[in-house]
């Protein structure tokens, strides 16, 4: 394969996308905990959901910021590397961009400074509403980014100038198009399953470790109870937004299915390893029938093999079948463990099952591998096309950019992921963790402690304990 500047574009971008998603795929629903919480401890007075969102409130700083500070590095992308793209679409991205900024960051803006130094300065109902509008701004952010990546997986409401460049034409057809309302639910939802498998992980870690017993409990019980009802949800809309693949993207769901021929009725390939250069599967496992019932809903409905797309329109096969199955198959664990740990608290034997305690807490990164493969399956399964059907990848980067150029960039970034986790740290000692490396967080649980004060002498452990969590 020859190593040009489209091709280090589109790795570039993948990256950086891929580094940034990590952030708002936790945030965005740890924002939602955190309210949950304030909630909680404002209709109850109970103290040890203050606790709670006490230490939660210092994760969420930490990957709220990195979550800002990587995405600006993308939009730059849409300048440097991807200006035909910026040229052609920005009457239309260009506006969706905008509002996301007038409506989402502004309400993060306005409220984060509540939301971090206001308990002991306003009301306690102003800031539950803090924590609600930054709640809020990060769902509305999440919905600008699906509205605008909607539009071009099916573009609608434009017409396009003689000189190429798409215009809008009707922007409620843009804003409420049924793909976006597919979609973001599901961005939305995969955002709340993490965060609560990430939460019941913690609660999981501090039962294995015998220590804040009454919060780790909570955590382990909301966190699983809240996944056992979300990922069903999940499920169903990642059902219809398979649908929404199979009559608009018909080569992106042939890729994902891995099905090179026309079938009727179709089978359902479970495993295989596909071979783009024979066009055929290797090692194939299939249920019969079944590929025309997911596909529409029929056991004897005809699905479109990859073959009947030309060469030059058929995404790659490789990525989109295997990620697509990853994410399932997360999927798929994250039900099993939230539905038996549910199942085993209502019992009253979860806190005693060592075994699935350990479980539980090695699933925190299930919900962030899901989400990642989730949008390789998307975007990868989208290829040729930067806005389907219109916008070819190749004719949407930048002209006249140099393979030396972008791999100059690529290399910088590079060395900036490596330098974040792996920078100086006084409190780290040839790369291992310091011997008061739990003094702040098991500050912030402890009763007795004034979780809500932090001195300035914990600043310093703050900034290293952050350390710690981009590295963990």
């Amino acid at each position: 394969m020859e190593v040009t500047a489209l091709l280090l574009s589109r790795i570039q971008f993948a990256a950086t996308i891929s580094f940034h998603i990590i952030f708002p795929a936790f945030t965005v629903g740890l924002a939602a905990w955190l309210v949950t919480l304030e909630a909680l401890s404002l209709a109850t007075g109970k103290p040890v959901y203050r606790r709670l969102f006490e230490f939660w409130l210092r994760v969420f700083a930490i990957a709220f910021g990195l979550g800002v500070v990587s995405g600006i590095v993308m939009a730059f992308q849409f300048g440097t590397n991807w200006s035909e793209l910026s040229r052609t679409t920005g009457p239309i991205q260009g506006p969706l961009l905008g509002y996301e900024s007038f409506t989402a960051f502004a309400l993060e803006a306005s409220f984060f400074g509540v939301l971090m130094f206001g308990r002991n300065r306003v009301p306690p109902r102003f800031y539950f509403i803090g924590c609600l509008m930054v709640a809020v701004g990060t769902t509305m952010s999440s919905f600008w980014i699906m509205v605008n990546n909607s539009w071009m997986q099916w573009p609608v409401g434009y017409s396009i100038r003689s000189d190429g460049v798409f215009e809008p034409t009707d922007w409620n057809a843009i804003i409420f198009s049924p793909v976006v309302w597919v979609r973001f639910p599901h961005m939305l939802l995969a955002a709340y399953v993490t965060s609560a498998f990430c939460v019941a992980a913690t609660g999981a870690w501090h039962l294995l470790r015998g220590r804040f017993k009454s919060e780790a409990t909570m955590m382990l019980r909301m966190g699983l109870g809240l996944a056992a009802v979300l990922v069903p949800l999940q499920f169903f809309f990642g059902h219809l937004t398979g649908d929404y693949v199979h009559d608009k993207q018909p080569a992106k769901f042939a890729a994902i299915e891995g099905r090179w021929n026309d079938e009727q009725p179709a089978s359902e390939i479970i495993i295989a390893w596909p071979d783009e250069a024979a066009e055929r599967n290797r090692f194939e496992i299939s249920v019969p029938y079944l590929g025309s019932l997911i596909g529409s809903m029929s056991f004897n409905s005809k699905e479109i093999g990859i073959k009947s797309f030309k060469a030059a329109d058929r995404p790659p096969v490789l990525i989109p079948f295997f990620a697509f199955r990853v994410m399932v198959g997360c999927g798929l664990l994250m039900l099993g463990l939230a539905w038996v740990g549910s199942l085993l608290a209502w019992l009253g034997r979860l806190e005693g099952r060592r075994w699935f305690l350990w479980l539980v807490f090695a699933s925190f990164p299930l919900g962030f591998i899901a989400t990642l493969t989730g949008w390789f399956t998307a975007e990868v399964g989208r290829q040729p096309w930067t806005v389907y059907g219109l916008l070819r990848t190749a004719h949407a980067a930048t002209p006249f950019l140099t393979t030396a150029q972008v791999a100059f960039t690529l290399t910088l970034f590079a060395a900036s992921w490596w330098v974040i986790p792996n920078g100086p740290c006084p409190s780290c000692k040839k790369g291992r963790w310091s011997t008061n490396r739990n003094t702040l967080h098991d500050r912030v649980l402890d009763r007795s402690s004034g979780a809500h004060d932090l001195p300035v002498r914990d600043v310093g452990r703050l900034r290293s304990w952050s350390r710690h969590v981009v590295r963990f």
